[in-house]
């Protein structure tokens, strides 16, 4: 049979494609032989180690160590989180859900984190309700405890984990600053605080506080929640009497929307890896679908429609990975890290992920001289580190990569060295 010259020209060019393509096969293989040595070498043959590169231009995965199996995320879950919030908030998030009567106001809470915050100083719910004469508290259905199932509740006075609640005000943190005259935000606890030493920072069931005297540091402790105690929060801060009611009166509620930018409640939701932003941005998103304050709705609304062609469906039970019980697996992390960047832009990503030698919890770590390449969320509980993200290599390729340690005998800080060299590997050889 007769070959045309274009048949000819087009057979020559489908042998080219497919040397090269065998010749990148080859290259990734000895890359990924390489990597999977160093991953031995280097001391993770001892615990439960999945690592998984993939290069999502060409839709190829580059590395996979049990990619596939479930692992304990710790604060990796954030990843999942934002996702939530970029696509069921967005960039307005609201604050409050009212109803307006003549001069009367009925009010709840949205689960909004950032309220007189103290890195946010956002006071819009206070200017709104004094522009009333009356009004009336209706605390919102808030069928979830103040901790989420799975955390340690002896870390209940630690400043990482304060207590959920459906209007949070100052970060439900009290924070005491050491001068010559000390002082409290909020004031209201100012009489709060025990000259005799307790137990630990607060007694459990009650907003009695201890600071040692002699200290020098200032100190950040969560205070116990309640309907009382955020009207009378509220009431001090407004300068007027609140009333509170079980339900609003018939007729169409509204949403006011807090003044705190969107990207700048995600950014310290990643970079602080902030756990009371995390569990409140799972609230206020379930607060965005239904009349309720319900984390879990939330994050099943997100798994049943748009991660619903997950491959590994997790168990993810809390927004901030506090819990133990949190299961996911490499490769949904991929997953998520891909939707993220295409849906969002790699951009508005890069911007909210702490970069590597700069911010956050990375600021130690994964940086060069340089410049960052790596934009990641750490995770970090006892005997786990994970570390999932984004790399842009020496040679320009944007890679999305997980790495997750369980059951690790050390420490993370001595882990995480070892980490770097494989990361460095990565950035050098794609």
């Amino acid at each position: 049979m007769k070959v045309s010259k274009t048949h000819f020209k087009a057979i020559h060019i489908l042998l080219i494609a497919c040397m090269l393509t065998a010749c990148s096969s080859l290259k990734n293989r000895k890359i990924e032989k390489n990597l999977t040595e160093r991953l031995n070498l280097n001391g993770f043959d001892n615990h439960f180690t999945g690592f998984m590169v993939y290069a999502p231009e060409s839709q190829d995965t580059l590395m996979a160590l049990n990619a596939h199996k479930f692992f304990t995320p710790a604060s990796n879950t954030k990843i999942f989180t934002l996702y939530t919030a970029l696509k069921i908030l967005g960039d307005s998030i609201p604050s409050l859900r009212y109803y307006a009567l003549k001069d009367t106001v009925y009010f709840q809470g949205t689960g909004y984190p950032g309220s007189l915050h103290p890195a946010f100083n956002d006071s819009s719910i206070v200017q709104f309700l004094q522009s009333f004469q009356n009004l009336v508290y209706v605390p919102a259905n808030f069928p979830e405890g103040r901790f989420g199932p799975g955390w340690a509740w002896e870390d209940f006075d630690s400043a990482f984990s304060p207590e959920r609640s459906s209007l949070p005000l100052y970060g439900n943190v009290l924070t005491y600053i050491r001068h010559s005259e000390p002082e409290v935000v909020p004031e209201y606890f100012t009489d709060s605080i025990s000259t005799v030493a307790l137990p630990g920072r607060r007694l459990e069931h009650k907003n009695t506080f201890y600071f040692n005297p002699g200290g020098r540091d200032s100190l950040t402790v969560p205070f116990k929640t309640g309907i009382k105690l955020t009207a009378d929060l509220l009431e001090i801060a407004i300068k007027k009497p609140i009333t509170i009611k079980e339900q609003f009166p018939e007729g169409k509620k509204t949403l006011l929307y807090g003044n705190t930018p969107a990207d700048s409640l995600y950014k310290q939701l990643m970079e602080e890896s902030d756990n009371f932003i995390a569990e409140q941005l799972l609230l206020t998103s379930s607060a965005a679908l239904t009349d309720t304050l319900s984390s879990r709705l939330a994050r099943d609304f997100v798994l049943d429609t748009y991660l619903s062609e997950l491959e590994d469906h997790p168990r993810w039970v809390d927004g901030s990975g506090l819990s133990r019980y949190n299961l996911f697996t490499p490769a949904s992390m991929i997953h998520v890290l891909e939707k993220l960047y295409k849906e969002f832009g790699t951009d508005r990503i890069l911007t909210i992920f702490p970069a590597g030698g700069k911010e956050g919890t990375l600021e130690d770590w994964y940086g060069t001289t340089g410049g960052p390449y790596v934009f990641a969320k750490s995770g970090t509980l006892g005997n786990t580190y994970c570390l999932s993200g984004y790399m842009i290599t020496s040679s320009g390729r944007f890679l999305l990569f997980s790495f997750m340690n369980n059951h690790f005998m050390e420490s993370s800080s001595q882990l995480k060295p070892r980490i770097e060299v494989i990361l460095e590997a990565m950035r050098d050889s794609y």
